[in-house]
């Protein structure tokens, strides 16, 4: 599952630096892309959500935290 959740976000944010940890149903994502720039957390996650939402639905992922940066601010934050 790690593979297609890391695979469905590549595709979808096609520039993004994507690392998905986690096991069974509960996954840490950390995407890292310019199209985040002048969006709100929220609205952020709301993104990445609905990349994955049809796992969602049917169980496969049960809890997901995300972490979603701009390139500047995932340089800030190291």
């Amino acid at each position: 599952m790690i593979e297609v959740i890391k695979d469905l976000i590549e595709k979808e944010i096609s520039e993004a630096e994507v690392d998905v940890g986690g096991d069974g149903s509960k996954f840490t994502v950390t995407v890292v892309s310019d199209i985040f720039e002048n969006k709100s957390v929220i609205d952020r996650h709301k993104m990445i959500y609905s990349i994955v939402d049809k796992y969602i639905k049917t169980g496969e992922i049960h809890a997901l935290t995300i972490f979603a940066k701009t390139k500047s601010e995932n340089v800030n934050s190291q």
